[in-house]
C-alpha cells in the first residue's frame, strides 16, 4: 500500500506530465519532473480517451477574460514560488517538447495567445501600480504609470511603464494565467533581449489563478536569471 507521501508525489508527476502534454497541471500539486516513461504512457493515453476533459480545457483557454473586481487589489502581491534546485537540474537535462499524441494541442500555448485574458491581465498590473504608489504617497508618479502595449505596441519589449518610490523607472512584462503559478509561460527574444538591456530596472509580474481570485508574483531583472528558458522553436533556412 502506498504512503500518503508516495500518492502525492505521483499526483506531483501526473503535473509534470500534463504540463509537458500542453495542459494545466493539478491544482496544488507541484510539478515534479521525475517520472518514469509508463506514468507519461498511462496519462497520455487518458487524455486521449477523455474528449470531455479535452474540451472543457479547450473551452476555458479560449474563454474572453474581463477585468477582476477584488476588494484590496494590493493584497494580490505574494510572493515568488521558491526555487526548487533538483527541477532547475532536471530542466537542463529535459528539453520540453511537444507531446506524443494524436491531438497534439499545446493548450498552455493558445491561453498564451489569448489576447482578452492577457489585455485583462495587463490592466490588473496597470491598476495594481497606480495603488502601489498611490499607498506609498506617490501620487505624482502614480499619474504617470502608462500601458505601453496599448500606446506603443509590442515593440517596447514590456507593457507596463511605471516606477520605483524613488521615481526610478520600472519595466514591467506581464504574463496572465487563469492556472496555479507554477504554470509555464512563453516569452520572446525581443523580451529577453530587454530584460537584459533594462537590467534590474526589468520586472516580470506574473498573474496567475486570474479567473478566480488573482494574484501576482514578482521578479526583477533578466529574464534568464530568473527563469530556465527551454527552446522551443527554430526557424529554419536553406543553406
Amino acid at each position: 500500500m502506498r504512503s500518503d507521501g508516495a500518492i502525492e508525489r505521483k499526483h506531483q508527476n501526473i503535473s509534470a506530465i500534463l504540463i509537458e502534454l500542453g495542459f494545466p497541471y493539478i491544482a496544488g500539486y507541484k510539478p515534479l519532473r521525475n517520472y518514469q516513461q509508463l506514468l507519461f504512457d498511462v496519462v497520455s493515453g487518458r487524455l486521449e480517451n477523455n474528449q470531455t476533459l479535452v474540451d472543457l480545457v479547450q473551452v476555458q483557454v479560449d474563454q474572453p477574460a474581463a477585468m477582476p473586481i477584488v476588494d484590496d487589489i494590493l493584497a494580490a502581491l505574494v510572493d515568488a514560488p521558491a526555487p526548487d534546485p533538483l527541477q532547475r537540474r532536471q530542466a537542463g537535462a529535459r528539453i520540453r517538447e511537444r507531446p506524443l499524441m494524436r491531438s497534439s494541442v499545446d493548450y498552455l500555448a493558445q491561453e498564451a495567445q489569448n489576447h482578452s485574458l492577457g489585455a485583462a491581465g495587463e490592466q490588473f498590473v496597470v491598476r495594481f501600480e497606480i495603488a502601489r504608489l498611490i499607498h506609498a504617497g506617490r501620487e505624482g508618479l502614480a499619474s504617470k504609470v502608462e500601458h505601453v502595449s496599448v500606446t506603443h505596441g509590442d515593440g517596447p519589449g514590456f507593457d507596463v511603464l511605471s516606477f520605483d518610490i524613488s521615481g526610478r523607472e520600472r519595466f514591467i512584462e506581464v504574463k496572465t494565467t487563469a492556472y496555479g503559478p507554477l504554470t509555464p509561460f512563453f516569452v520572446t527574444r525581443n523580451e529577453v533581449a530587454v530584460s537584459h538591456e533594462a537590467d534590474d530596472g526589468y520586472y516580470l509580474y506574473r498573474a496567475f489563478e486570474f479567473r478566480r481570485q488573482p494574484k501576482l508574483f514578482t521578479k526583477q531583472g533578466p529574464l534568464d536569471q530568473s527563469f530556465s528558458l527551454d527552446p522551443l522553436q527554430y526557424i529554419a533556412r536553406v543553406v
